[in-house]
């Protein structure tokens, strides 16, 4: 799994059909269908011009990490779903939740009962993944795996206004990005499991797992959402 290609030297229109095609490559390499992978654009840092020249692209849906970032672009994109992928804070959660299509990043219960106070007001029901972090990274927010089963039962349980739509998780970086299977695939088995739980507010679809660096070894563990800033937009520059 060559990565060197992750420098975003194209263009972003260019850029984001190599990463179709890389897509494409993993797909095939797992017996899978490249169309069953959503791809996730994530424009941290990035102008409006240049979201809406992905847009322009092909691109239908973008992550922000940041609610401020989501509030400052939103007006001024072309028609396209939102999705909150970083840490959300509890009191932050009112502005945006009738405004993103998923939010990725639902670690507690806490935040849970609070997009759920906040749907409840606005009459609508959200959909959340569940963010596990398999590695227990000190530096990352989720849930262990083993803490998953008991999160999501407690989302059920407290939160008539959120729809569990399955899970998201962050790989270590590693050189090898192949090496990042081992903890995709534990969370791919937290997927599965819930899969087979009927439930009216479970709809287990989505599993966000994969970056610019290793989307290929999470297609191979069966992601079907992946989330890609720097082989689309290049390289960010931080003020």
């Amino acid at each position: 799994m060559n990565s060197d290609w992750v420098k975003g030297s194209m263009g972003i229109r260019e850029n984001i059909a190599e990463v179709r095609r890389r897509v494409g490559e993993y797909a095939r390499e797992a017996g899978r269908d490249p169309g069953e992978i959503a791809l996730i654009a994530v424009s941290k840092t990035r102008t409006p011009q240049e979201i809406n020249e992905a847009i322009a692209a092909g691109v239908t849906d973008i992550g922000e990490n940041k609610v401020q970032e989501i509030l400052d672009k939103r007006d001024a994109l072309q028609p396209v779903n939102l999705h909150m992928i970083g840490h959300l804070q509890r009191n932050k959660v009112k502005y945006i939740i009738d405004k993103v299509k998923l939010i990725h990043s639902v670690d507690s219960l806490r935040l849970a009962e609070e997009i759920d106070v906040c749907a409840a007001r606005r009459g609508l029901t959200m959909d959340i993944l569940v963010q596990i972090n398999a590695a227990q990274e000190e530096s990352k927010f989720g849930v262990a795996v083993h803490e998953a089963d008991a999160l999501v039962r407690e989302i059920l349980d407290a939160c008539e206004h959120v729809r569990v739509c399955g899970f998201m998780s962050v790989a270590p970086f590693a050189e090898n990005p192949r090496d990042a299977r081992v903890w995709f695939g534990q969370v791919k088995g937290v997927f599965d499991a819930f899969r087979r739980v009927s439930h009216e507010r479970l709809d287990v679809r989505h599993l966000s797992m994969g970056m610019s660096h290793d989307f290929g070894a999470a297609i191979l563990e069966g992601a079907n959402m992946i989330r890609v800033g720097t082989a689309i937009f290049g390289e960010r520059h931080y003020a």
